[in-house]
């Protein structure tokens, strides 16, 4: 068979193996193309020609591995950054949104500073911490009327100074 027909006969699958490894099509005919390249130098080491087809998988395989693992060099990204993403990921956390809600809740700390201690308390274990008055009442021995009527004071409190920032 000649350089030609080999090419053409088994680049769809040598393209779909490629694509699988790097994920981008325009790397993968790249990937491709130095796959064909590489097995024209060495066609006369192929003993089996009944054998092309997995013999050019191998190629593409390596080849793509060999290309992912010169960007990770090249771009310099530390293994500990690529084994924290992995964890984050695994574990269903969202590291932008926990960045945000520190952020949120370091505004709100800032904003309820002069706020009385039992309205900071009741604010955080409401907010932060997700417990309804009922639980909240419970927690500090007081009224359930009272814990609702305080948390609407000191949410009204703090929307009217979130309300000040914005508009300054």
């Amino acid at each position: 068979m000649d350089f030609t027909t080999l090419y053409k006969v088994h680049y769809d699958r040598v393209f779909q193996v490629s694509f699988a490894v790097i994920r981008d099509r325009q790397l993968a005919e790249d990937i491709v193309q130095e796959t064909f390249i590489k097995a024209y130098k060495k066609m006369d080491s192929l003993q089996d020609g009944d054998k092309v087809d997995a013999w050019l998988c191998v190629i593409a395989t390596r080849t793509a591995i060999d290309f992912v693992r010169r960007e990770r060099k090249n771009r310099g990204c530390p293994m500990e950054l690529d084994v924290l993403g992995c964890l984050g990921k695994e574990a269903g956390h969202n590291v932008a949104a926990e960045v945000e809600m520190k952020m949120l809740k370091e505004l709100l700390d800032e904003k309820m500073e002069d706020f009385s201690k039992e309205d900071k308390k009741l604010l955080v274990l409401k907010m932060e911490r997700g417990l309804k008055e009922r639980e909240i009442a419970n927690a500090l021995e007081m009224n359930p009327a009272t814990v609702k009527s305080k948390i609407h004071r000191a949410r009204r409190k703090l929307k009217e100074r979130m309300a000040v920032e914005l508009s300054a």
